[in-house]
């Protein structure tokens, strides 16, 4: 007899739908699975058997043959282990065929039949459009995020195996609730002086502007770094659910509701390889940190410290918000749409004081070039970061907390949403003139930068991008852009270089 059962599986960040194709026939006992299985799969034709026979259903001691339709791109992971199994009983007469008609199956089997949740359930979910999707009880909240059709969830083999053959009706329980994700957000009231700091803090979520944090140890550069997050808005519907499956693929904890809806904050460690940083993988393809940070924030501490091969693999991301992955045999595109933000040192030894530096040229050099001048350019904002003076450490007032700063970004993201349909950091240069002129004065500014050498024509674009925002942030509708702004904006280019002038603020 022959069966064929819906089920998903995992390609990157996305779901791909699996035909799984049960044939069973007379002949010596045997069980082969084709169809591009990696070894996971391959595997699950002794959790299958045991997991059947653990629900005291039969196995046919007959030939059995597994294809997984469609045979191109290898299926990995073990969330097929429900439909083959409800395949060999279909195809052995265990359970009737009409039965399964409009149904789906996702799902590990433990050896005594229990079901077991999967990562990636919510991408996988969303390929199977609106057919009634069997998932264990653990992945059934974050199934339902994005399930067109109805959630059935099940906590062992024996409950699937008794509603199909309508001995017992469905199981009727809540979903396990999710690991949650969330972490309280630092408020920004928390941050000592940095006026200028807090300002460029401010002008990067307004509009989503990549930035860069120089300075000294303990100036603060990750404590404000941290803040950034509760600065940025909810995400939308469509950005939601491009984390969400994200996350999901990644087998990252989500939120209790299931749906990410705050701005992630990715944080990796300066040592991490470009598979971790940018995705990808050798057997199977995961989505980097950079995708787990979209529509939110990457931070990367001590950015200079890490190899600048995985650095240069950011360029392409940052640009088009989107990873292309491509194998011999496998090709994927993962979402990574993200406010890139970094911190570094001004120099190997940290600086410190004016004039306690004590590298020499050499040294400083091969610190400053381990950020190449394409990645370095891509930095709208580069705020050199002070150490606070004694009189703003022990100042109890506290600054403007992250609720205040927060309202005056979202009005500012508001205006730019509604003059050109998105962030200024989106806009090409050929919008410029359109959305964000220049007034005579302002103009004259920038020519003279450029003159002097001190601006190239992709700096000029981001200058005017930045210069867009703080004219936004002043909370009035403007239609030119003032030399105010433009100078603001030139002031957040700082240069990367000996350390001299870093140091404590008077």
């Amino acid at each position: 007899m022959f069966a064929s059962i819906s089920s998903a599986v995992l390609f990157g960040a996305e779901g791909q739908p699996v035909n799984v194709e049960v044939h069973v026939d007379k002949g010596l006992p045997a069980f082969n699975v084709v169809g591009l299985p990696d070894e996971s799969v391959r595997e699950s034709r002794d959790r299958v058997r045991a997991a059947v026979m653990s629900s005291g259903a039969s196995w046919p001691r007959h030939r059995i043959t597994v294809n997984l339709a469609p045979s191109r791109g290898r299926k990995t992971g073990s969330g097929l282990d429900l439909a083959i199994a409800i395949g060999v009983l279909v195809a052995g007469g265990s359970i009737p065929i009409e039965s399964v008609r409009n149904l789906a199956f996702i799902g590990e089997l433990g050896l005594d039949g229990s079901l077991r949740p999967v990562p990636g359930v919510a991408p996988m979910a969303g390929a199977l459009g609106d057919a009634e999707l069997v998932v264990p009880i653990g992945s059934a909240l974050e199934a339902r995020v994005v399930a067109l059709g109805r959630t059935r969830p099940a906590a062992h083999l024996r409950e699937v195996i008794e509603a199909l053959m309508g001995d017992l009706p469905w199981p009727d329980r809540e979903p396990e609730p999710l690991p949650v994700a969330d972490e309280p957000v630092s408020d920004l009231s928390e941050v000592r002086g940095q006026p200028l700091a807090r300002r460029a803090l401010e002008i990067a979520a307004a509009g989503a502007h990549h930035m860069l944090l120089i300075g000294p140890p303990g100036a603060g550069k990750t404590m404000l770094a941290t803040r950034l997050r509760g600065l940025l808005p909810l995400l939308g519907r469509k950005q939601a659910l491009e984390a969400t499956m994200v996350h999901s693929a990644a087998g990252a904890p989500l939120p209790p509701s299931g749906l990410v809806q705050r701005a992630p904050f990715r944080a990796p460690h300066h040592s991490s390889s470009a598979a971790a940083l940018i995705g990808g993988g050798s057997h199977s393809l995961r989505p980097g940190e950079i995708s787990l940070a979209h529509g939110g924030v990457l931070f990367l501490d001590e950015i200079a410290e890490f190899a600048p091969k995985v650095l240069n693999g950011l360029r392409q991301p940052l640009e088009d918000g989107t990873v292309r992955i491509d194998r011999s045999r496998m090709h994927a595109e993962l979402p990574a749409n993200v406010l890139l933000v970094g911190a570094m040192n001004p120099c190997p030894c940290g600086g410190g004081a004016p004039g306690a530096c004590q590298c020499g040229d050499a040294a400083l050099n091969r610190y400053v070039q381990r950020i190449s001048g394409p990645l370095l350019d891509r930095f709208d904002l580069r705020v050199n970061v002070n150490r606070p003076a004694v009189d703003d450490l022990l100042d109890d007032q506290p600054g403007e907390s992250t609720a205040v700063v927060a309202a005056r970004v979202a009005a500012a993201r508001d205006l730019a949403w509604m003059r050109q349909g998105g962030v200024n950091s989106e806009l090409v240069p050929a919008h410029l003139e359109q959305f964000a002129p220049l007034e005579s004065s302002a103009r004259l500014l920038v020519r003279h930068e450029i003159e002097h050498d001190r601006l190239s024509g992709r700096g000029y674009h981001r200058v005017r991008r930045v210069a867009r925002t703080i004219a936004d942030l002043r909370g009035e509708p403007s239609e030119v852009v003032l030399e105010q702004d433009v100078a603001m904006a030139l002031r957040m280019r700082a240069s990367i270089g000996r350390p001299s002038a870093i140091g404590r603020v008077a």
